[in-house]
């Protein structure tokens, strides 16, 4: 008889989940997918807020969130993973700071919400349902959150 470890099936369903709305919304700001604008439309809404460079800056969020997104659903070097996500996160947390907390109003509580689930999921670890499990957490290694 299968034994099916239900905290194993619910890190996989929040890992699945989490990753891709981000690995989705990472995609709007990289390849314009989604209704998204892009390198280029990222670039100038970057510009647009402030941020200098705008184009490592637009770059450093597609990734963070795309990367993140991805290597999070995987269970592939989630710590490096989730450390990436959450920061991609606490950059749009700063930005929708502003105007307030709920996101109704364009607040910060989305981004607050996958920034935290992304940091949880980095911590606890992806579960038995993983490629770090079946790689033995070969990517799976502090020094990987310091390289995020």
């Amino acid at each position: 008889m299968v034994c099916v470890n239900r905290r194993d099936l619910g890190l996989l369903a929040l890992r699945v989940g989490t990753g891709a709305v981000l690995a989705a919304h990472g995609s709007q700001k990289l390849a314009g997918w989604f209704g998204g604008g892009g390198i280029q439309g990222t670039t100038a809404a970057m510009e647009a807020m402030g941020f200098h460079p705008p184009k490592h800056s637009a770059v450093a969020a597609g990734l963070g969130e795309a990367g993140g997104g991805v290597l999070l659903a995987l269970g592939l070097a989630t710590p490096a993973a989730g450390a990436a996500a959450a920061g991609a996160m606490a950059g749009a947390v700063a930005v929708h700071a502003p105007a307030g907390f709920f996101a109704q109003g364009g607040g910060y509580e989305y981004p607050a919400f996958l920034g935290f689930t992304a940091a949880a999921i980095g911590l606890t670890g992806p579960g038995r349902y993983s490629v770090d499990h079946v790689t033995c957490h070969l990517f799976d290694r502090p020094w990987m959150v310091a390289l995020a």
